[in-house]
């Protein structure tokens, strides 16, 4: 009888074998690929710097567990040493999910990591700076606006561009002067000015509040408080909409629906809705669907304040539409007057325009951009323009150029364009696309400002100049992050992501930068405020602001440059 040939075991080695070694070399060559922008002729553009760090942590990852995953199955290194390192990497990852949280995420979706045990900043600051009436309220007036007042988004014409004011371009012979800065609640709102007087909104703990600040000195003059709260990991804490200010009246709409009506010389409420529950709105469905909060500031007009509608609504006559473009309400009784549209909202603010010599609100809904007849409510033109309010959202305001054509740019790949309105007989108008470039003005968070045949915009970050004729590419330059831009004659202030404010010519020629002014601290994503030669800056921790230098005769200014 034979006895059976023993065969010796394979010996294993303590250095990784050659495919694990060309597996790792080549999700780190396709990593490098991804962050130079390389794999784009091959695969097609990737979508933004978002989606970049995605597919980078996916890589990395992916390289990790092909390492771990030889040393702990197939190496020669001994079964204590193998148990021990995949204990601690499985201990550390434990510890690490018990003890850190995600504080907040980037634009570009680079989180922030916080102790669990330690609270939400905006939950440390006093629940409401000031009542109702506050300090010195018999000393409150009526507001009266003045020439300077930036009484809206966007400034005093909802364009993104103010042209009163010829900013001294040389911040280092004369730079920003510091006036003021506080601590302020967590939120993206912008500020309103009416007089001496600044509006936002903020959120301190379970309360969103409209706050009111002396414009010269910061100090709190009154507050209004609704309770709610709106906190989610990617879009962060507290409302984002800000408030819009006509004949002394502030009107403000919040993350989670709360529209409010308050007299400016006293912060005395005059009346509120939850536009929710007024339209029969379930709010969780809501949530999801408009995942990052309700971010529409207040149209106002003559007699109505309009704001996004939204849904799906639970609670409606059978020939009620499931969702509501846009509601308005009495501006003196808060009574709802009218509904227009049947689509899911977004997270832009509805305007008033004139195209193709009629007066429209240009609502820019989930998924197209519509104009609708303020008296009849009927659609006068609309076009598609994709996007979903819990993914690839819209956040863009829709510009009118001129009497026929609309600008309309977002992020998530889709880019800029121009539509252009063939008015016929038959309503609604048709509506032709002039130009579209899907690696131009990729504008995320932000919007554009319109000069002189150019839109000037951050694309993913990048501050980009395009020619509105056809669309063409000027310049790209310099990385600010996901932050705001607001153009001043012919001069852009750009607010970067990291707090620092710049200021840039807004001119076709080339990216140049004319000074830098380190504002405030921290993720911003809020929209600058110019009133005079008072700038305020703020973001979810803390607001500022400062007198920037000014000139008297920008006829001169411009023979400097």
């Amino acid at each position: 009888m034979r006895r059976a040939a023993i065969v010796p075991a394979p010996s294993r080695s303590l250095r990784p074998p050659r495919r694990v070694l060309i597996s790792m070399a080549s999700l780190a060559a396709a990593t490098v690929l991804v962050r130079a922008g390389l794999l784009e002729p091959v695969v097609g553009p990737i979508v933004d710097q978002a989606v970049r760090n995605i597919i980078t942590l996916i890589l990395c990852f992916s390289a990790l567990v092909t390492l771990l995953l030889w040393f702990v199955r197939e190496s020669g290194h001994p079964a204590w040493l193998k148990q021990g390192v995949a204990g601690a990497l499985l201990g550390a990852v434990v510890v690490a999910a018990g003890m850190l949280r995600i504080e907040r995420v980037s634009g570009d979706l680079v989180p922030e990591f916080n102790w669990r045990w330690a609270p939400a900043r905006d939950r440390g600051l006093a629940a409401t700076p000031l009542a109702a009436g506050g300090a010195d309220a018999a000393e409150h007036r009526p507001w009266q606006a003045t020439p300077d007042d930036f009484p809206r988004f966007l400034g005093p014409d909802g364009t993104c561009g103010i042209d009163q004011i010829a900013l001294d371009p040389d911040w280092e012979k004369s730079p920003p002067r510091p006036i003021w800065k506080r601590p302020i609640g967590a939120g993206w709102s912008g500020f309103a000015i009416c007089g001496d007087h600044a509006v936002t909104l903020e959120q301190r703990g379970d309360e969103e509040i409209v706050c009111c600040y002396s414009l010269a000195t910061g100090a709190p003059e009154w507050s209004v408080a609704a309770p709610t709260r709106h906190e989610t990991v990617l879009g962060g804490v507290g409302p984002r909409s800000t408030p819009t200010i006509r004949d002394g009246v502030v009107y403000t709409t919040g993350a989670t629906g709360w529209l409010q009506a308050i007299d400016g010389g006293t912060g005395k409420l005059l009346w509120k809705k939850d536009v929710l529950a007024d339209l029969g709105i379930d709010p969780a469905a809501h949530a999801a669907a408009v995942a990052w909060g309700r971010a529409g500031s207040p149209l106002v007009l003559a007699d109505v304040v309009v704001v996004p509608g939204g849904g799906p609504r639970t609670r409606r006559d059978a020939r009620d539409p499931e969702f509501v473009a846009l509601v308005a309400y009495d501006r003196t009784s808060g009574d709802r007057r009218w509904t227009a549209g049947n689509e899911q909202i977004s997270y832009v603010t509805p305007h008033v325009a004139t195209l193709g010599g009629r007066e429209v609100i240009v609502s820019v809904n989930e998924s197209r951009v519509v104009g609708y007849d303020p008296a009849a409510r009927g659609v006068v033109w609309q076009f598609d323009w994709p996007g979903h309010s819990n993914s690839d959202a819209t956040c863009s305001q829709a510009v009118v150029i001129g009497d026929k054509q609309v600008f309309i740019s977002k992020g998530y790949g889709i880019g800029a364009a121009v539509f252009e309105i063939a008015a016929s007989a038959a309503e609604p108008w048709s509506m032709r696309e002039v130009w579209h470039e899907t690696g131009s003005l990729k504008t995320k968070f932000t919007n554009v400002a319109l000069h002189e045949g150019h839109a000037y915009g951050l694309s993913d970050g990048i501050l980009e100049c395009v020619r509105l004729a056809d669309g063409k590419r000027q310049w790209k330059g310099g990385r600010y992050g996901q932050g705001q831009v607001l153009r001043v004659g012919d001069l852009l202030l750009v607010q970067a992501e990291s707090g620092e404010v710049v200021l840039v010519d807004a001119a076709p020629a080339k990216h140049v930068v004319r000074g830098r002014l380190a504002a405030i601290e921290g993720q911003t994503w809020n929209n600058l405020c110019l009133s005079g030669r008072l700038l305020l800056v703020r973001n979810a921790e803390e607001a500022a602001c400062y007198e920037l230098p000014f000139v008297a005769n920008p006829v001169a200014a411009d023979a400097t440059r």
